[in-house]
């Protein structure tokens, strides 16, 4: 089992004579009212500076604190001039750059490469407060103010971008953030561990470079120690070869000395030319590291490219990962194994240190979108062993899932009740990366150090998860016990293959936490798509319905399920958008919001959009290439098929089903998807030749950033995102929301009626 030194049990800094701020100072105003002469450690973060353990920096900065570190924060500087960078003056330890809870490219452009003029981590919901490649240009800035200040990157987007990865926006594979922002150590996925380590080691007098042993960093290094067993990925997984006479993992070394870095004895380099990295074996074992393709080859070969994507995604089990070693030109990105996740104890500690629960002071009355979404969650774990293939959260928080106590959620909650203002009563989520999986892990320990499987969950669950949902059942009834606590909603997605296997939660669920509507996703109804994502069938689906029309039978309440579904996701054919369109027809469903699928740096899918290759499955030369939906008439008529309704999307419809060789489903009837002729009134049509009955039932919401989901109720509809829960899923592109017309006007009055605006 793995063990780590508790986050709590490190000696002190001196600076803890200081005691807790009430918030980390932003100002040099605030430094002097705490009686600070300078920081020990200055934040740079992408986000507004909210107090709150949804948004990372807080996070970190409030754990730092509590170490006996001055944590200051500077939020959202001007990037323009290294000026706003020295506001806090010079940091006695080092600079800690993050772009924000999202990757800042994602947070800036649509799926579409367009700008967009709103940022819900702002105040006020402004756009373009951060820079394009924030933690690139934030640290060039830090370099600029002191040059002989450490810089240590992380967050969502160094996280996501810490090995040479495919991005979307510039359409390249890109080197690891590590090396293009000069930082000196980069940390990823949930960081306390790693962060405090290193904050301690660094006020011990070590240099940042020379840090090389932390589990969950990555640092750059000139050569490979002698000592460790070297075994080339190709061992791991083959991808076969190009040229039976050539090794495509062949690489041109620039200096003779290290030509064999991985062999046995004394390597001749001289130590003055090399950082060496000191990590000793264990007794009587042999290191091991795995030396993927290196940069130059993965930018030129999709093959190779999607082959290290694989091994990448093999080794992130904490128990059993090894470290990745991927060359970049002369010298070598070098990633520690993932962190050790925290334990129970840990994790309440960390969500529990005083966070003031809202923005910084600084802020005034501006509203920031992002903060009233969460305002009154609290989020009960963290990790999602679901492993979907469009998603980031594997890639950053990993499939282990970390619970806190209940006691410590209701504790929480109490907090919210007592402190947060505007609260009323009503807890908005009690969730996470997915609302059904507090304290779900594996029946076994030495089963889990032994397991590389993908997914817990696909292609079916494993037999080893324990699926057991009665502490989850358990703290949903202790929550709504408290006084003052009116009415406990969840909305984190909810995983309804797994609920399935405990009726009792599912009925707990609909009885006393579903507002009306209950968000879930099945992202598709087709099967090769739905093999490509990674996700269940529609039987799955079925069956949780099932369940969920049972219930709220029962309960006398007419509630209604919201499915999300994915446009032009790799692997879908515009037969497969047909399928897709027909079932929501049948099912009398209508998309509101749709985005087509948007590559996030380091998922999965966007290997296989990038690559057309599927490193779900072993890849070669040979492998089958994987559908791939690009350029924009193409995915912009799969988003018209999860529109099929409305006349906009007529023209390209029609247009495809002829070429589709489906003609005969251009007409008015049932079996038909759309009509011959536009609308009389729509713009498009020609006098004379509309059908004026056609297409008067047209959706009136305005597409947008974001997910909403509604059902057609004749309520107005409210747009957000979940910063606490989703910053995970930042390029997943799962904002596809559909409304039923079955249940137009039916929540029209009453608590039903306010229920329906979640």
């Amino acid at each position: 089992m793995l063990a780590a030194k508790s986050l709590f049990t490190y000696p002190h800094y001196w600076a803890e004579c200081f005691g807790t701020a009430p918030f980390l100072p932003m100002s040099r105003e605030e430094m002097t009212a705490l009686g600070w002469d300078s920081c020990d450690i200055i934040i740079i973060s992408g986000d507004a500076y909210v107090d709150h353990p949804s948004f990372g920096m807080a996070v970190i900065g409030r754990l730092l604190e509590s170490q006996g570190f001055r944590v200051g924060i500077i939020a959202q500087p001007d990037w323009h001039s290294a000026e706003a960078f020295k506001a806090l003056g010079r940091p006695n330890l080092f600079y800690a750059v993050s772009a924000g809870n999202m990757d800042s490219m994602i947070n800036r452009y649509t799926a579409d490469l367009k700008i967009r003029h709103d940022d819900a981590y702002t105040p006020d919901n402004v756009g373009g407060k951060r820079p394009d490649r924030a933690v690139l240009v934030y640290s060039q800035r830090c370099r600029e103010s002191y040059n002989d200040v450490p810089i240590l990157i992380g967050g969502i987007e160094a996280s996501l971008r810490r090995v040479a990865h495919y991005d979307y926006w510039s359409n390249k594979v890109r080197r690891s953030v590590l090396m293009d922002a000069k930082a000196d150590l980069l940390v990823y996925g949930n960081a306390e561990r790693a962060v405090v380590e290193i904050a301690h080691r660094v006020a011990a007098g070590q240099a940042m470079k020379s840090i090389q042993d932390v589990r969950g960093t990555a640092c750059m290094v000139n050569e490979l120690p002698s000592h460790w067993d070297c075994k080339d990925s190709t061992r791991i997984d083959t991808p076969g070869r190009v040229d039976p006479m050539h090794n495509p993992y062949h690489w041109e070394q620039t200096n003779e000395a290290l030509n064999a870095p991985c062999a046995n004895g004394e390597n001749p380099a001289p130590a003055d030319q090399a950082q060496v990295v000191h990590i000793r074996p264990a007794a009587g074992s042999k290191p091991e590291l795995i030396l993927l393709p290196a940069f130059e080859k993965v930018s030129k070969d999709p093959v190779l490219y999607a082959h290290a994507s694989r091994v990448l995604h093999l080794e992130t089990n904490p128990s059993n990962a090894r470290t990745l070693v991927q060359k970049h030109g002369d010298r070598y990105l070098w990633v520690n194994p993932p962190p050790v996740p925290l334990t129970t104890e840990e994790l309440d500690d960390v969500f529990e240190l005083p966070f003031q629960r809202v923005p910084h002071p600084a802020y005034g009355n501006a509203r920031i979108p992002a903060y009233e979404m969460i305002r009154f969650s609290v989020n009960i774990m963290r990790g999602c062993f679901g492993g979907c293939s469009f998603c980031s959260i594997t890639e950053h928080e990993g499939r282990v899932i970390q619970s806190r106590s209940e006691d410590s959620i209701l504790r929480e909650i109490e907090k919210i009740r007592d402190q947060t203002p505007g609260f009323t009563g009503t807890i908005s989520d009690l969730g996470g990366p997915t609302a059904n999986m507090y304290q779900l892990n594996c029946v076994s320990e030495e089963i889990h150090q032994n397991c590389r499987r993908l997914s817990c969950v696909f292609p079916t669950i494993c037999k080893n998860l324990v699926t057991d949902h009665s502490p989850t059942t358990r703290l949903y009834r202790r929550a709504r016990e408290l006084p003052g606590i009116k009415r406990v909603m969840i909305a984190s997605g909810l995983r309804y293959d797994l609920a399935v296997r405990d009726p009792e939660y599912v009925k707990e669920l609909v009885t006393h936490h579903v507002g009306g509507y209950l968000k879930i996703a099945p992202e598709h109804t087709e099967t090769a798509p739905l093999d490509k994502m990674m996700k269940p069938g529609m039987g799955a689906y079925d069956e949780f319905k099932a369940l969920f029309d049972r219930f709220s039978k029962e309960a006398d309440k007419e509630q209604y399920l919201i499915p999300y579904f994915i446009a032009a996701h790799p692997g879908t054919s515009d037969e497969d958008m047909l399928g897709l369109a027909f079932w929501l027809k049948k099912n009398d469903f209508r998309a509101d919001q749709v985005q087509t699928f948007y590559p996030s740096p380091m998922a999965m899918a966007t290997t296989m959009y990038h690559t057309a290759k599927d490193p779900i499955h072993r890849v070669n030369y040979k492998s089958a290439e994987v559908v791939v939906p690009k350029g924009e008439k193409r995915r912009r008529l799969h988003k018209a098929f999860l529109r099929y309704h409305d006349p906009d999307n007529w023209p390209l419809l029609r247009e495809a089903l002829k070429n589709m060789g489906k003609a005969h489903l251009i007409g008015y009837g049932k079996k038909n998807l759309v009509p011959p002729r536009q609308p009389a009134n729509h713009p498009s049509a020609k006098p004379g030749t509309a059908n004026s009955g056609a297409g008067k039932r047209r959706n009136r919401n305005n597409p947008g950033k974001g997910a909403f989901l509604t059902q057609h109720t004749g309520l107005p509809p409210r747009g957000g995102i979940d910063a606490g829960r989703g910053a995970g899923k930042s390029g997943s592109g799962k904002s596809h929301s559909v409304k039923s017309t079955r249940g137009k006007g039916k929540l029209g009055k009453g608590k039903q009626a306010r229920r329906g605006r979640r």
